[in-house]
């Protein structure tokens, strides 16, 4: 639920500055038009309400085709869920139709009723005379500031640009600001998802005995002998390449407070290299010491520093919880310990798997077949291949995130180009003048994407921060729906590079959403431009 309404509010967001952004420029293009309205008779309202049917007959046809296009997209991924939760068929309900196309439309006719309602207001002499330069001073000295600078005279011009209008330029600026935030949100999630199964698989081990993965796999480990244990434990350490090893033991015990056998690992050796992500505390280190996930302390009652009683095969055994380890396995209901402590219990406790890391250099496919040729007279092998256990969920949360954060990438760059169309157009007497006095096609394509540059780069400055600001509270309230504190390993995913390479990619959607206008720009004759009225 935290993921679906952060995408939501997002896409809510940006879909009615789009709407608000794409009507009030069609209202401010249309300001001669109002003038004559007006000159004929019309009063104000009669302008707002010509306006607003204007603006919501295109945006009727354009929510019937959204709604179909989102029942489309739905069907699919609701699909997976119903597959992931063994339930049966989803589908959109009808009053979700019946608001989405309420408040579209609702968006769409407030927002051309406020703009033409401003413009209604206007004398009829003022509106016909209004023109399509920008209000004189207004910009006029970042333009005499730009054309200081050492940049090409297109890119000095586009720059002073957003001083001109700066209202127009602060929608751009929002457009790039929700577009840059849910990129830096999806990625982030992605890879904090990508986290948490890591921290599942506890893949640390270069080389794993006894079993196919890391020696942690619980029923279907093989049972062997303590003579047998000892022997692999000894042809390890034989290996050269051989830096740590550490062997792991599955047994069950009870727990008060939860329901059913809780599964306990127990370690021989040092295995505190082993991938756990630590949320609390540390990894055990002596006798009667361990270490548990949220969900089994919660069941338990207890915190780090607690004293938990283990039952196993009837034995009661005393534990001290020494840390808060990350672990979606078994629902998080499983206690990590050492072969030692539970030595008194379960004296058949025996080692079924060893996990094995190599020293820096070292081939782990030659240690492997090393391994193999020794372990062959004990019935057990050795591999080097990753045991890599996903979750369905994952998956289709990670296809959800890929496909809305894609959705907002787009209405972010309809948001610019929705500013850009009547900026361009309201210019275009300029770009005439400028055309006749030399400027190239080229030049006019540089031109118009650079006016958006500035926005573009205030967008992402504050795009990347607020993105981070939501992948935080959305992932730690994941992580509490789950039951699940996170550790920092899983929340700060953002390393400097992406940060820069997302930053940039916020002013590259304010570019793109820019090159629409530029190329009709550049393709305008410059007769056809200065007759422009």
């Amino acid at each position: 639920m935290p993921f679906l309404v952060a995408f939501g509010v997002l896409g809510l967001f940006m879909a009615v500055l789009v709407v608000g952004s794409v009507v009030a420029g069609a209202v401010g293009t249309g300001l001669r038009r109002i003038g004559v309205l007006k000159a004929v008779g019309c009063t104000p309202a009669q302008v707002v309400r010509a306006y607003a049917a204007q603006a919501l007959l295109p945006a009727a046809v354009a929510t019937a085709l959204g709604l179909v296009a989102g029942h489309l997209l739905a069907v699919p991924l609701l699909a997976d869920t119903a597959q992931v939760y063994g339930g049966a068929g989803l589908g959109v309900t009808v009053w979700t139709d019946v608001v989405v196309a309420g408040g579209t439309l609702g968006v769409v006719a407030l927002t051309a009723a406020a703009c033409a309602w401003r413009a209604g207001r206007l004398r009829s002499v003022d509106a016909l005379s209004v023109g399509r330069a920008p209000t004189a001073g207004r910009g006029r000295r970042a333009a005499a500031l730009a054309a200081r600078l050492p940049l090409p005279r297109p890119v000095g011009l586009g720059l002073a640009r957003p001083f001109a209008r700066p209202a127009r330029t602060a929608a751009t600026a929002a457009a790039v600001v929700f577009g840059t935030a849910a990129v830096t949100f999806g990625v982030g999630l992605s890879a904090s998802l990508g986290e948490v199964v890591a921290a599942r698989n506890h893949n640390a081990a270069d080389v794993t005995v006894g079993v196919q993965g890391p020696a942690t796999r619980g029923p279907g480990a093989p049972t062997v002998s303590a003579r047998t244990a000892s022997a692999v434990t000894r042809a390890v350490a034989a290996q050269p390449g051989t830096r740590r090893q550490y062997g792991t033991a599955l047994t069950e015990a009870t727990v008060a407070g939860a329901s059913g056998g809780v599964p306990v690992l127990a370690y021989d050796g040092d295995a505190s290299w082993g991938g756990f992500r630590m949320v609390a505390g540390r990894w055990l280190r002596a006798e009667g010491e361990a270490v548990a996930a949220p969900p089994s302390l919660t069941a338990a009652g207890a915190e780090v520093g607690d004293t938990v009683t283990l039952t196993v095969r009837g034995t009661a055994v005393r534990v001290r919880i020494v840390g808060e380890v990350l672990d979606t396995s078994e629902g998080g209901m499983r206690v990590f310990t050492d072969v030692s402590t539970l030595g008194a219990a379960d004296p058949d406790l025996t080692v079924s798997g060893w996990a094995v890391e190599l020293k820096p250099g070292t081939d782990a496919d030659a240690c492997v077949t090393a391994l193999d040729r020794a372990l062959e007279p004990l019935g057990l092998g050795a591999t080097s291949t990753k045991y890599v256990n996903g979750s369905d969920m994952a998956r289709v949360m990670d296809a959800m995130t890929a496909l809305l954060t894609l959705m907002l990438v787009c209405v972010a760059g309809l948001g610019v180009l929705g500013a850009v169309v009547p900026d361009t157009h309201e210019r275009i007497r300029e770009l005439g003048v400028h055309k006749a006095l030399g400027m190239t096609p080229r030049q006019t394509v540089v031109l118009v994407p650079a006016s958006v540059v500035p926005a573009g780069l205030v967008g992402a400055a504050v795009g990347v921060p607020l993105g981070l600001s939501v992948h935080g509270v959305v992932t730690r309230a994941m992580g509490r729906t789950a039951g699940l504190r996170l550790p920092e390993s899983v929340l700060s995913v953002h390393g400097a590079p992406l940060l820069a390479l997302l930053a940039l990619a916020g002013t590259a959607v304010a570019v793109l959403g820019a090159l629409l206008p530029a190329g009709w720009a550049a393709r305008v004759r410059t007769a056809t431009a200065l007759r422009t009225e």
